[in-house]
């Protein structure tokens, strides 16, 4: 390693250990000198010794076995001494516990890689570990207030994207392409993330500015998540059919604008003409949006408060996600049977589920397949399919008021989004 290397390297080991312990010391900056284990002074000094060790070994053992010995034995040197003052501060102070020798630890080991391996990593896991220490008192109270259904359905979803994503199978299976296990499981977690992310945004923001985050969050990801979600909500009574319904305006609004970006930057020659009609039917939704925000109920009273009695049911997410898995193969396998001349109808039963591969494969296939208007056209029917999709999921789930808002929604945005493109067509090239 050179020596200008070498000497960066030793100076983020240095800042790793000056950063954990400004926090270290910042939280008992009230303590006297003398009266307590570690400090600033003591954890820039534990990064820069994880450092130096690391230098060493590199230098007198290189990958061997003995490089291996030397940093081990340092470390367990810095461990003990560690363990041993922070027990004495517990003993002086009466208290109890490990923090502040984890972090000596996790210092000395973030200053050995900062000279052994990827700085960015190193210095990355620093400031994560900074945040955790720093956020005790948030993270306590958050623990003190979780419920089991709450912590059961994190523990899911973590189980869902973390152990069960990376082993799933990623090669199709069955006819017209099949279906992606990934892709299934991967609509599955998108599912459960927006309800997920609704039922936090709602209890720690309040109904209607929770509910209203939440959707413009999801409908980045999935405006159908989202209309499944708040469905799900209204048929249970928790919360305003209106509120839940401005949540569904406020994620079909994101899907609009969605669309636009991937045209915008995969063709932007086709922005003339799926512009106009996407921008106006994202006006349509906004305007309801806002006055089911603003306006009264109507119909049966409703109460002011949500209460969400759990996040999301496995079971049903699982079943929902195959379901669309299959709505996009039944797409596939129209679009493959009737050529060119079914890519209007195979956009229309994919946008049932997705309108992003719709826009991305239409994008693709234009011009060497199919030209500007067929393939624009094409995108615009899934965009309308998707939305139509959204009044079917609001009556079969959500029914009484939110499912009648929801059909007039649909029923204004596909006219105003209609003519939209209508007076598109009619300008002259």
């Amino acid at each position: 390693m050179e020596l200008q290397d070498l000497i960066s390297r030793l100076a983020v080991a240095l800042g790793i250990g000056l950063l954990v312990g400004l926090e270290r010391g910042w939280r008992r900056r009230e303590a006297r000198p003398g009266r307590r284990a570690a400090g600033i002074r003591t954890f820039a000094l534990s990064g820069l010794l994880g450092g130096v060790a690391a230098a060493l070994a590199q230098a007198f053992g290189g990958g061997s076995l003995s490089g291996g010995v030397i940093l081990g034995v340092v470390f367990a040197g810095h461990a003990i001494v560690f363990a041993v003052f922070s027990r004495d501060e517990n003993q002086a102070v009466g208290g109890f516990s490990a923090t502040s020798a984890i972090a000596g630890m996790l210092t000395f080991v973030l200053g050995a890689y900062a000279v052994l391996g990827d700085l960015r990593i190193a210095a990355g896991a620093a400031v994560a570990a900074v945040v955790l220490l720093a956020l005790r008192e948030e993270l306590h109270g958050w623990v003190e207030t979780i419920t089991w259904p709450e912590l059961r359905s994190a523990l899911v979803l973590l189980a869902m994207t973390f152990i069960a994503l990376p082993i799933m199978p990623d090669d199709p299976i069955g006819p017209f392409g099949g279906v992606n296990p990934r892709e299934v499981w991967i609509i599955a977690i998108v599912l459960a993330g927006v309800s997920f992310l609704g039922y936090a945004a709602v209890k720690y923001f309040g109904a209607r500015r929770g509910l209203l985050l939440a959707a413009a969050a999801g409908g980045l990801v999935s405006s159908t998540a989202v209309t499944i979600a708040n469905a799900r909500r209204a048929a249970a009574g928790e919360g305003a059919s209106r509120l839940l319904a401005a949540g569904v305006a406020v994620a079909s609004g994101m899907m609009f604008l969605r669309v636009i970006a991937i045209v915008a930057v995969l063709k932007p020659a086709l922005l003339i003409l799926a512009a106009p009609a996407l921008l106006a039917a994202a006006l349509t939704v906004g305007g309801f949006a806002v006055a089911w925000m603003v306006g009264k109920s109507t119909g049966a009273p409703e109460r002011s408060a949500v209460e969400f009695r759990n996040p999301f049911d496995l079971w049903s997410v699982v079943g929902f996600a195959l379901f669309l898995a299959a709505i996009i193969v039944l797409g596939r396998a129209v679009g493959e049977t009737f050529g060119t001349a079914g890519a209007l109808t195979g956009a229309i039963v994919v946008g049932l589920a997705d309108v992003d591969a719709v826009t991305v494969s239409m994008l693709h296939l234009t011009p060497g397949t199919l030209s500007a208007a067929p393939a624009t056209l094409a995108i615009l029917a899934a965009a309308a399919s998707n939305t139509v999709t959204k009044a079917a999921i609001g009556a079969a789930i959500g029914r009484g008021w939110f499912a009648t808002d929801l059909a007039v929604m649909t029923s204004a945005c596909l006219t105003v989004g209609g003519a939209a493109l209508w007076l598109t067509l009619m300008l002259p090239d």
